[in-house]
């Protein structure tokens, strides 16, 4: 998956850099993004996070865009954009935040490809188990 700023389109997987750290989401539209909380909400108790919308300037909060570019293969294993923007309608004020696993890129995944996933929580345990030797 590469990530490019251009402008995103309808059931675009977005992201915005946020300290050390992304904030995913799936766009709708300029008054519509859908995310599993906003940007700052790991710093609120995760019993208050839900899968909730939000313009794209609240999603940004100042920062750049990125727009996910799948490969070929990702392409393959994606639902159409009807597809994954009703899957993530269908779960507006789902709960159930962790950010280890069941954060925002969990949610993006689970809604374009079907997954369960995190690419920065595999960076991190694959660099633990390179620290660690294993």
């Amino acid at each position: 998956m590469q990530w490019v700023e251009k402008t995103p389109v309808y059931g675009d997987m977005i992201r915005t850099k946020v300290r050390f750290y992304h904030h995913y989401g799936i766009f709708v539209s300029e008054a519509q993004v859908i995310q599993f909380g906003l940007p700052d909400d790991p710093l609120r108790p995760a019993e208050e996070i839900r899968v909730l919308t939000s313009d794209i300037g609240a999603f940004l909060q100042g920062g750049e865009i990125e727009v996910a570019v799948p490969d070929a293969g990702e392409r393959r294993r994606m639902g159409s954009p009807r597809q994954i923007v009703e899957t993530a309608i269908a779960r507006l004020g789902e709960g159930g935040y962790d950010i280890l696993h069941n954060n925002c890129e969990h949610f993006v995944n689970d809604c374009v490809f079907g997954e369960h996933t995190s690419t920065f929580l595999q960076e991190v345990r694959k660099a633990l188990r390179k620290k660690l030797g294993k």
